[in-house]
């Protein structure tokens, strides 16, 4: 079944002392999702399993993320998680402070045809 992009979340979050690419990361997704509020499935009798998450995650060091960790920080869905260049490391003196990124997208099965808009009728 064909899917289609029905979210899309975008974050930030950092770590300022510890230099730790991956508590960013997980910063980052959960700014993104405290932006949301997703009536969606219950208004449609979707289970959450149906929609796949992508995930991508922007750092100035991609190497130094957790993906699993950054995975396991999703609440619903079959999520995926890549790291990739982005986000920025900001100094202060010999102090490096991480910056992530995050966009979040949600892709649910294409449900074209199930539905009818009966307001264009």
């Amino acid at each position: 079944m064909s899917e289609k992009r029905m979210i899309l979340e975008m974050g930030m979050g950092n770590d300022l002392y510890g230099q730790d690419y991956t508590k960013a990361a997980c910063r980052a997704v959960q700014d993104a999702l405290h932006h949301s509020s997703i009536t969606l499935f219950s208004t449609l009798g979707l289970d959450h399993q149906d929609m796949r998450v992508a995930v991508t995650i922007g750092v100035a060091e991609p190497d130094k993320v957790d993906v699993g960790a950054v995975q396991a920080t999703l609440p619903r869905g079959r999520a995926e998680v890549r790291a990739v260049k982005g986000g920025m490391n900001t100094h202060s003196g010999d102090q490096i402070h991480v910056v992530a990124t995050a966009a979040i997208e949600a892709y649910l099965p294409d449900l074209s045809g199930r539905y009818r808009n009966v307001a264009a009728q």
